[in-house]
C-alpha cells in the first residue's frame, strides 16, 4: 500500500503511522498511538537495563619489594573485587634502580595470574608501561555465572516481597 494511502487510514482512525523496519523492502509500518509507543518503548529499555550487567575497572597497584602479608591482603581484595563481576587493572610500580630487574616484576605477575586463576584470567600478558609493569585481570566464566544467579535470586526475593506486602 502507498505511504498517502496508509497515512489516510491512521488518520480515519485516529492513530499515527509508526515506521518500524524503515530499511525493509517494502517498509514496514503500523498504526499505534505514538505516545503510548514511545513510553512502552522506553519502559522496555529501562527493564532492560536494569537486566544489563555493569562492569566497573577496579585497580590494585603493587610494589616490587612486597611482603608475603601484603601480598595475602592485596590478592584478598582482588578476588573480591573478581567474585563481585568487576575488571582489574593490576600495576607492578617500578622505582629508581628496581628498572634494573624488570624480570621479578613479570615472576610477581605471574604469581599474582595463579594465585587468583581459580576466579580470574589475564586477557593479555603483562606489558612494560614507562615504570610500571600493567595488566589485567577478568573474572571466569563460572565466577560470572554464579553471580548471574545470585542476582537472579535476588532479583526473584525483591518481588516476592512486593507481592506480600501488597497483599496486606
Amino acid at each position: 500500500m502507498s505511504s498517502k494511502e496508509a497515512l489516510d487510514i491512521a488518520r480515519n482512525r485516529g492513530y499515527d503511522l509508526v515506521a518500524i523496519s524503515p530499511n525493509a523492502n517494502p517498509p514496514v509500518c503500523k498504526l499505534v498511538d505514538l505516545g503510548k509507543f514511545i513510553y512502552e518503548k522506553k519502559k522496555k529499555e529501562k527493564e532492560a537495563k536494569k537486566k544489563q550487567m555493569h562492569v566497573e575497572m577496579k585497580q590494585m597497584r603493587y610494589k616490587l619489594k612486597i611482603d608475603k602479608n601484603d601480598f595475602d591482603v592485596k590478592n584478598r581484595k582482588v578476588r573480591k573485587f573478581l567474585e563481585s563481576g568487576n575488571r582489574i587493572k593490576v600495576e607492578i610500580w617500578f622505582r629508581g634502580r628496581e628498572m634494573a630487574h624488570t624480570d621479578k616484576g613479570f615472576e610477581l605477575a605471574y604469581k599474582i595470574i595463579d594465585a587468583l586463576s581459580d576466579v580470574g584470567y589475564s586477557k593479555d600478558k603483562p606489558k612494560l608501561s614507562g615504570r610500571n609493569l600493567i595488566f589485567y585481570l577478568e573474572p571466569n566464566k563460572e565466577v560470572l555465572k554464579k553471580l548471574k544467579e545470585r542476582r537472579d535470586k535476588d532479583g526473584k526475593k525483591n518481588e516476592n516481597d512486593e507481592v506480600s506486602s501488597k497483599k496486606i
